[in-house]
C-alpha cells in the first residue's frame, strides 16, 4: 500500500461570514486557518458542510479556497471539498483547486434526483479525470441521501485510478476494516463520524477529518497519538473526556456549533448563513460549560505540542 497524501487530524474550518452584511469573511478566514496550522494540525479541509459550501456564491466559493490555500502556503497537506449537484460545477470546482495548488479533492455524493449506479460512476469518474489529484470520495447518507457501501467503493476505486481515499462517515466502524479488505490496501480510508474516532483508528482509518480543532486542537492531536502509538488506557480516558463535546457538536449542527464555540473562545467568525440559525441561548450555555470544562483540565502527560490558541 502506498503511503496517503494525508493522515492524522485533517481539521475542517468553518466559514466565516460578516455580522453586518452576511458576506464572507476573508481576514477571519485567514486567521481561523493560520490557527488550525499553527495548532498541529496535520492537514487542512475547507469547504465541506462544516464550511457552508452549499450555501456559499461561486465567487465566495473560488476566494474561500483561494484565501485558505494561500494561508496554509504548503506547511501541511490540504484538501479542498468541490461536491456540487452537477458534474460540470464540480469539475471546475476541482480544476479550480488543483491550479491553486491543493493536495487532494474530495467528492460527496451530492445529489436532488436519487441517481443509478452508472451515473454515479461517470460523476466520479469525470471528476477525477478533470485533475491528477488524488480523489477522497465521500460517503455520508446522512446529509447525500446516497449510501455508498464497501462493496460499491471497492469497485468504483478498480476503475478511477486516482481515487485512493474514503471519507466514511456512516458510524458503521467495520466498514473501515472492510473497505481496506475489499480494495486490497489501495484504499486509505478516513473517519467522518466525530464520536467514532477512537475506534475508527482501531480499525485501521489514516486519518480522522472533524471541525473540533477550531476549538480543541491539542485534544484532538492527543487522541491521535494515543492511538497510533498504542496507548490504549490513554486513548480510551481521552476519548471519554471529548465524547460529550463531539456528540454535542455534531448533534446541534457543526457550523452553528463551531462559530458559537469561537465566539465563546474570543475568536469570532461571524453567524452561519440562513437557512441556518445561529445556535440557541441554551445550548450556547451547555457549550460553553463543555468547552470550560475541558479547557480547565490539564492534558494528560506527553500531550501533543502545538501554539497555545485554544483551550484543551
Amino acid at each position: 500500500m502506498t503511503t496517503p497524501p494525508l493522515s492524522g487530524i485533517i481539521a475542517y474550518p468553518v466559514t466565516p461570514f460578516s455580522p453586518q452584511d452576511g458576506e464572507l469573511d476573508p481576514a477571519a478566514l485567514h486567521r481561523l486557518t493560520d490557527d488550525l496550522v499553527t495548532a498541529g494540525s496535520h492537514a487542512v479541509a475547507p469547504l465541506g458542510s462544516t464550511g457552508e459550501s452549499a450555501y456559499l456564491r461561486e465567487d465566495e466559493w473560488d476566494a474561500v479556497c483561494a484565501t485558505v490555500l494561500q494561508t496554509v502556503d504548503g506547511r501541511v497537506p490540504t484538501l479542498v471539498g468541490v461536491s456540487h449537484w452537477s458534474t460540470a460545477t464540480t469539475v471546475r470546482r476541482a480544476r479550480y483547486a488543483a491550479r491553486h495548488g491543493a493536495t487532494a479533492v474530495m467528492v460527496l455524493a451530492q445529489t436532488y434526483w436519487k441517481l443509478t449506479g452508472p451515473e454515479l460512476e461517470r460523476h466520479f469518474a469525470t471528476v477525477a479525470g478533470a485533475t491528477d489529484l488524488p480523489v477522497m470520495l465521500y460517503n455520508n447518507p446522512a446529509t447525500s441521501g446516497v449510501d455508498l457501501p464497501p462493496e460499491t467503493i471497492a469497485d468504483l476505486a478498480r476503475k478511477i485510478p486516482n481515487l485512493t481515499m474514503v471519507k466514511e462517515s456512516s458510524g458503521d466502524v467495520p466498514r473501515f476494516s472492510e473497505i481496506l479488505d475489499r480494495s486490497e490496501g489501495a484504499l486509505s480510508v478516513y473517519n467522518g463520524n466525530n464520536p467514532v474516532a477512537l475506534d475508527a483508528f482501531r480499525a485501521g482509518a489514516a486519518g480522522w477529518c472533524t471541525a473540533a480543532p477550531c476549538l480543541l486542537p491539542r485534544r484532538c492531536l492527543e487522541l491521535y497519538a494515543a492511538a497510533r502509538d498504542g496507548s490504549a488506557e490513554r486513548a480510551d480516558a481521552l476519548l471519554a473526556e471529548l465524547l460529550p463535546f463531539l456528540r454535542f457538536i455534531v448533534g446541534h449542527g457543526l457550523p452553528r456549533t463551531i462559530k458559537a464555540g469561537l465566539d465563546r473562545l474570543g475568536r469570532p467568525v461571524g453567524p452561519p448563513r440562513p437557512p441556518l440559525l445561529p445556535l440557541p441561548a441554551p445550548e450556547e450555555r451547555e457549550l460553553a460549560e463543555l468547552l470550560d470544562r475541558l479547557g480547565s483540565r490539564p492534558l494528560p502527560d506527553g500531550a501533543a505540542h502545538g501554539a497555545p490558541v485554544t483551550a484543551g
